[in-house]
């Protein structure tokens, strides 16, 4: 368990995140003001909406988690939810992303919860063999790494497919109808290859009674602190991610294909950050580099709501993405891999490999944590007068801002305060492995 692989098991675990990701941030960034300007909708109903959704998804991530955990091992404890989310997410992502002239509330939030439940049932196992498939401290960063880079790589999909698209088909419709012909035919040949060569550890079905399982996550410590922190680190980052095109086109009055050149350079800019702050902190333990990464991207991203609608705004906003944006690939590749070492704490403690169980409530936490984010920020933008389709007044645009700029980094400082002095370092990982090691025996 505590091997290397080589870098074609990597590729072939890390490549299944390129499709998910390609889908991931449309639904987040693109898809909401789309359905906001749509004919009987605005941003308040979309974010009720969605909120709703969110709110099921949340449901969904304890749910499959456990069942993963507790699955007959004969074809894999995680793979068989795999392929049971792959058609439902391709259907799902169909409808929604090509959405007929009628489609109303309803069909939003139908297809919405389809997509969410498809995107649990595959992602979640996903990442939590990605937990799985190393025990050693410094291996499952570099197993994490390789799902991040092609996430990011998916994300660059999400951004250029659509703006060319869009462009020559004229308008964002087209460019969301590309997503969704991408997911169609990218997703199946990526669960395919993953099917093939990723390998998923023996593992017997988790029998921990249910009373056991929950005295131990009380007793979890790290877990009960790095939960909290998932979600105020959901929250920061869900915030501006939901209010991206808002903030670019009604604050800085850029085009929505500039506003795709700045996330093409956020994205690049974190694959090429990555490493470099994999190397500023390649003695550290983990939680100090998650540290340093929420203060860095913290003290760029207070800039903006100094912006507004001129050339000097549009120089500063595009370092704001290059430096910010290389802080994303170890924010979210880090944070991931202390998760598997918490997972340590509950097996060393008696549990019996319940990562799903795990990664479930992280997920849960998460999208809790953008839900209530989009679910408040669109109602209020809409109370401050905010129109997404047209001029807004200047209270309208200060509440943007504040909710793009000010509030993720506020929430961003709580976050590092709570993780500074995170228990479980390197040496405390050393420990639990060598308890583990003396239970298996």
């Amino acid at each position: 368990m505590s091997r290397r692989y080589p870098l074609s098991r990597l590729a072939s675990y890390g490549g299944l995140g390129l499709p998910l990701a390609a889908l991931g941030l449309p639904l987040t960034v693109f898809l909401p003001p789309f359905y906001a300007q749509m004919p009987g909708l605005n941003t308040g109903i979309v974010g009720v909406l969605i909120f709703a959704a969110r709110l099921f998804d949340v449901i969904t991530d304890p749910v499959i988690g456990t069942l993963s955990d507790r699955t007959p091992a004969r074809f894999g404890r995680r793979r068989p939810y795999i392929v049971l989310g792959t058609p439902i997410l391709m259907l799902a992502a169909w409808f929604l992303f090509v959405p007929g002239a009628h489609a109303g509330a309803l069909y939003l939030l139908i297809w919405s919860m389809a997509a969410y439940l498809g995107w649990t049932l595959i992602y979640l196992p996903y990442t939590t063999m990605g937990a799985e498939l190393s025990t050693d401290y410094d291996e499952r960063t570099r197993v994490t790494a390789w799902r991040e880079g092609f996430f990011v790589l998916g994300t660059m999909v999400a951004i250029v497919l659509p703006a060319a698209v869009g462009k020559l088909a004229g308008g964002p419709a087209a460019g969301l109808a590309a997503i969704a012909v991408f997911l169609l035919l990218a997703l199946p040949i990526a669960v395919g290859l993953f099917l093939w060569r990723a390998p998923e550890p023996d593992a017997a079905a988790s029998n921990v009674a249910w009373a056991e399982s929950a005295r131990l996550l009380a007793a979890n410590k790290p877990f009960r602190r790095l939960v909290v922190a998932y979600l105020l680190n959901g929250a920061a980052n869900g915030l501006p991610a939901a209010l991206f095109l808002f903030f670019v086109q009604s604050v800085l009055g850029a085009s929505q294909a500039t506003a795709g050149i700045f996330l093409a350079i956020y994205f690049l800019s974190a694959v090429a950050g990555l490493p470099v702050w994999f190397w500023i902190g390649r003695h550290w333990s983990k939680h100090r580099l998650w540290c340093a990464s929420m203060a860095f991207v913290a003290a760029m991203f207070i800039f903006t709501i100094t912006l507004s609608d001129n050339t000097y705004s549009i120089i500063v906003y595009t370092l704001i993405c290059i430096f910010g944006g290389s802080c994303l690939g170890v924010d979210q590749a880090i944070a991931a891999s202390i998760q598997a070492d918490v997972v340590d704490e509950d097996t060393a403690a008696g549990g019996d490999g319940r990562a799903g169980l795990y990664f479930g409530l992280w997920g849960m936490a998460t999208k809790l944590a953008f839900a209530v984010a989009l679910g408040i920020a669109y109602p209020i933008l809409w109370l401050a007068g905010f129109n997404a389709g047209g001029p807004s007044d200047a209270t309208a645009l200060w509440t943007l801002a504040a909710l793009y700029g000010l509030l993720p980094v506020a929430i961003k400082i709580g976050v590092i305060v709570l993780i500074w002095d995170f228990p479980l370092d390197r040496d405390r990982h050393a420990v639990l492995q060598r308890s583990i090691g003396r239970i298996r025996r």
